[in-house]
């Protein structure tokens, strides 16, 4: 009999800690949620039209982001108004797109960064210069190469030569590589282009480093903010920004890293202002094809 009874009191007892177990896992995991929403600094603006599924460069204007898509789609230029609808669309019938991986402009011209080079085998990297005002004029191309690349497609440990993030300041365009070596570390290499038609050799004027986890710390987009006194690079769930620079050495500057608390397939980034950025991601089976609002400011301010 008295065994009857423990064993009755033992299961109570047992029964009773996997409610609160339960109980637990419940509050803790709706608290953990709320944490997430609490922290996620990433602001869903619209979501991208279906025919945008992989936008991999952007540049914003007041009124139109201009946008385009990478290797496999149409060469186009979308002028996207910021309720996802597309205003304007530029063909470029003529120009191939071998592998279009950032966009940006000045005053009067947009460029198309042609430089995807996932098998680091390319030797034809290109530079496009169009005016969105009167798409009519002629199409100009500047070509360019990396001196530091003597292998084609460079050696496993060395995939430091494709290229998904640029922007033009002074005159020069400067783009940050996407380091595809076996052993990943992180570096971006970063290179300087005269914004000239004709054939360059790019200059090396820095590396970079960001972390060790390519799913993370690949960089993927690029941009500068109208004043010019803020740069951003941009990965799936981070950005980087560079503050209080010396003319072009970005290096020089402050350096902060700015958790996102939001993971997805983010391949463009670019300014709305001096203080907001633009964020777009790609569209992977039911996940993403956006276009995101990020204050820098207030990232900065929790972290």
């Amino acid at each position: 009999m008295k065994t009857a009874v423990i064993i009755y009191v033992i299961n109570n007892f047992l029964k009773s800690i996997k409610k609160i177990t339960f109980l637990y896992l419940v509050i803790f995991t709706v608290y953990v949620s709320c944490q997430n929403d609490k922290n996620n600094a990433v602001n869903l603006i619209v979501s991208l039209p279906q025919n945008l599924s992989e936008v991999s460069g952007m540049v914003a204007t007041d009124s139109i982001i201009w946008m385009i898509e990478d290797s496999g789609n149409k060469s186009k230029i979308y002028g996207i108004k910021y309720d996802g609808m597309v205003e304007h669309t530029i063909k470029l019938d003529d120009i191939p797109n071998i592998d279009w991986e950032d966009l940006t402009r000045d005053n009067n011209n947009l460029y198309i960064g042609d430089f995807g080079n996932n098998d680091n085998d390319r030797k034809d990297l290109a530079i496009y210069k169009i005016s969105p005002n009167n798409p009519s004029l002629p199409v100009e191309k500047i070509n360019f190469n990396y001196p530091e690349q003597t292998h084609f497609p460079a050696k496993k440990k060395e995939k430091l030569y494709d290229c998904e993030a640029f922007f033009i300041y002074q005159n020069a365009f400067y783009l940050f590589t996407k380091n595809r070596s076996k052993g990943f570390d992180g570096t971006t290499l970063i290179y300087k282009i005269p914004a000239i038609v004709g054939n360059h050799s790019a200059q090396l004027i820095g590396k970079f480093k960001t972390c060790a986890n390519y799913n993370s710390c690949v960089i993927t987009g690029a941009a500068i903010s109208p004043d010019e006194k803020k740069i951003v690079l941009l990965g799936h769930k981070n950005i980087w920004l560079f503050e209080e620079f010396n003319d072009d050495d970005f290096l020089s500057g402050k350096i902060t890293e700015l958790a996102l608390n939001h993971y997805s397939q983010k391949e463009a980034v670019s300014f709305k202002d001096n203080d907001k950025l633009l964020i777009a991601d790609e569209r992977t089976k039911k996940r993403g094809g956006n276009l995101y609002e990020v204050s820098i400011h207030t990232l900065k301010s929790t972290h």
